[in-house]
């Protein structure tokens, strides 16, 4: 599970930079300050997509092995960064090619007003791995005629031609994931994980006749496959050596070897060594016993996530996105914070929750602050900010997890943004101190909470499917706001002071319920287009959470819907009565995942978190132009340079920035081209 970012939405702006030019992301008080440095977080900006850059602190005390790991590790990620652009969607790949064709050869009028949109409209290709956007999954729109495109590619001799061609222009395949209630969400969606003609009662049928043969481990069927029709009989198109993205594989493999080579530990290395034997096989047997070494492999200062992992894209849930995330540990933050994952058992034992969905015995839950070196795939341009996994329910009873936050990817966001939105929004001068005094703390805190507690929290009743078959598609919005209500619950909590994790437990629990409802009711709502529902799964729980807690707490004023010269605030009035509702939702929620309660997810999801009150979404959109910040932001990454002797062997590896967004993402194009066909 991942943890998108719900910090204050991110300010700023920078010059576009054009394709012509591209020749080739303690106490309380350490912990929310603003690192005041030289370095420049910010890269540029367009349309609605701000981006950032990264450092990696610490970078200087690794070893050379340590270094070469990391360099490794990053290489096999980016080998498969393909795989996620045509995951995405059919088409992706060879509209990028011709695209990016385009934007290095064309030596035509580059001062138009059409040059220009074509720039922005390859920046957001490039942003979102492919033409829907990364957030709200419709497709993107271009800002010039299909007759200028037409005229590029003639100019370029680019090819690109048929549905190809049209479907950036035509009303074709305007939605990656559809999670509409009522429809046939698989027909719907264009992302590329089912094939033509293969429907929602195809997949749940093929998959109920699926028989793990171990039930109390039930494997993870779909996760690593297309599945399609051939001559109207369903069939698994398996992501493996010799199968489907078969080259791309052996060549993430390649990487994931000599990283085997140079492992921390023989833990480390026993796992990548079962993933590489995933890879090579597909067998999602191979998959749980990799997850399970995986886990249990703790020690060392570098990690890992690399695979199909994260199913947000599949609107049942089913099939992983690739994505790859290489981890330096950060060493302070991770033990002031270790505090959390020691306490897990009292954490759980404390819970609102129904005894019978309380684990007696929380086992293996770790937490880690790290830095990152590089990401690919799902998790870039755009990153998460927490990550807990493995996602295998039995895996996390009977083993444990892994979470961790992403410690300066959050910096670089603590870096760039500015509190213009927060003036705008915030009720009064009260929220406004509160949430600059004590909101970056906030966050950290929820962050940890949600990925160390939350998600490891609660169990299943026996005999009870995963949810992904239980709760279908609404299983990762119940999910994810599960988490986010276990961090609710405990923010406002003086355990966390006796712990020695803030000083302040009421402010630091107000100013982070302060910035869920506003964000929840108002401020994410700068993300959507007049009169769109909710179709994200994080933007649909911050929306669920806080509508039904507004809803709840009316009888007592508890959330209080003001408006003052002609604007709209929502204030809290009562922290205390907000935090027992918390604990009531929470309670709700795991009875709901524990007795996979179809009807109730849908009643909740439905009624509080898909459709947007339209006067509000109005206004606040109206509100917002003052602002030329972009509402959304990722990352370059940073480039590792390995410097070699004579002999071919790595001396050193280098940290270097890349100079735009355009000329990296034209060099991973370049670089890492490992599915020049995929049918």
């Amino acid at each position: 599970m991942k943890l998108k970012s719900i910090l204050n939405l991110v300010f700023l702006g920078a010059i576009l930079l054009s394709c012509g030019n591209d020749k080739s992301k303690k106490s309380n008080e350490e912990l929310a300050t603003k690192v005041s440095t030289s370095f420049d977080y910010n890269v540029e900006q367009f349309a609605d997509i701000k981006i950032l850059r990264y450092q990696i602190p610490g970078w200087e005390k690794l070893t050379l092995k340590e270094q070469k790991l990391v360099y490794y590790l990053t290489q096999a990620g980016l080998s498969g960064r393909d795989i996620m652009w045509d995951q995405n969607y059919r088409h992706n790949l060879k509209i990028r090619k011709a695209l990016e064709n385009v934007c290095t050869t064309y030596s035509g009028d580059k001062s138009s007003e059409n040059w220009k949109a074509f720039e922005t409209y390859l920046k957001r290709v490039w942003f979102s791995n492919g033409i829907h956007h990364h957030y709200s999954n419709d497709k993107l729109k271009p800002k010039f005629s299909s007759e200028y495109l037409k005229t590029l590619l003639t100019e370029t001799n680019t090819v690109l031609e048929g549905e190809a061609f049209d479907v950036i222009f035509n009303e074709a395949d305007t939605k990656k994931v559809n999670q509409a209630k009522g429809v046939d969400n698989v027909g719907l969606s264009a992302v590329n994980f089912y094939g033509p003609n293969v429907t929602n009662a195809d997949v749940e049928s093929f998959y109920k006749a699926k028989v793990s043969p171990n039930p109390d481990k039930p494997l993870s069927f779909g996760l690593n496959s297309q599945l399609v029709k051939e001559n109207g009989v369903l069939k698994e198109r398996v992501y493996k050596s010799g199968g489907l993205y078969g080259e791309a594989i052996d060549e993430i493999v390649k990487w994931l070897e000599l990283a085997k080579g140079v492992a921390e530990n023989e833990a480390q290395g026993n796992a990548l060594g079962l993933l590489i034997d995933y890879y090579k096989t597909g067998d999602l047997q191979t998959w749980d016993d990799y997850n399970v070494a995986w886990t249990a492999a703790t020690d060392g200062n570098i990690d890992y996530i690399n695979s199909f992992i994260e199913v947000y894209n599949d609107p049942l849930g089913y099939r992983g996105s690739y994505e790859t995330i290489v981890q330096v540990k950060d060493f302070d933050m991770s033990q002031k914070m270790a505090v959390l994952s020691e306490n897990a058992q009292w954490f759980e034992d404390n819970s609102p929750l129904m005894d019978e969905h309380k684990k007696s015995n929380v086992v293996g839950v770790t937490y880690k602050v790290v830095n990152v070196a590089g990401e690919a795939g799902d998790a870039s341009p755009s990153t998460p900010i927490g990550v807990n996994l493995p996602n295998a329910n039995w895996i996390r009873a009977a083993v444990g997890s892994k979470s961790v936050s992403l410690g300066n990817i959050i910096n670089a966001y603590n870096n760039s943004s500015s509190s213009g939105r927060l003036k705008e929004f915030a009720n009064d001068e009260e929220e406004i101190e509160l949430e600059e005094k004590y909101g970056q703390i906030g966050d950290k805190l929820h962050t940890a909470l949600h990925e160390v507690i939350g998600h490891a929290s609660g169990q299943l009743n026996p005999g009870v499917g995963e949810t992904k078959e239980t709760l279908k598609n609404y299983a990762s919005t119940l999910e994810e706001g599960r988490a986010d209500l276990v961090g609710l619950y405990y923010l406002y909590n003086p355990k966390l002071q006796e712990l020695g994790l803030v000083e302040d437990w009421k402010a630091v629990g107000k100013a982070a319920y302060d910035g869920y409802i506003r964000n929840g009711l108002m401020m994410q709502l700068i993300r959507l287009n007049l009169g769109d529902d909710v179709e994200e799964a994080h933007m649909r729980n911050r929306q669920w959470v806080s509508a039904w807690a507004f809803e709840k707490g009316k009888a007592d004023n508890v959330i209080e819907k003001v408006t003052r010269d002609g604007k709209t605030y929502f204030n809290i009035n009562d922290y205390d009565k907000l935090h027992d509702l918390f604990g009531q939702l929470l309670r709700e929620t795991q009875r709901i995942k524990s007795e996979g309660d179809y009807a109730a997810v849908e009643a909740l999801v439905e009624g509080y978190g898909v459709k947007v009150d339209q006067a509000i979404h109005a206004e606040v959109l109206e509100r917002n132009k003052q602002f030329t910040s972009a509402p959304y932001s990722g990352f370059v990454n940073p480039v590792l340079v390995a410097e070699k002797n004579d002999e071919g062997e790595i001396t050193a590896v280098k940290v270097t920035q890349p100079e735009t967004f355009s000329v990296q993402m034209l060099d991973y194009s370049k670089t890492y081209n490992y599915l020049p066909e995929v049918n």
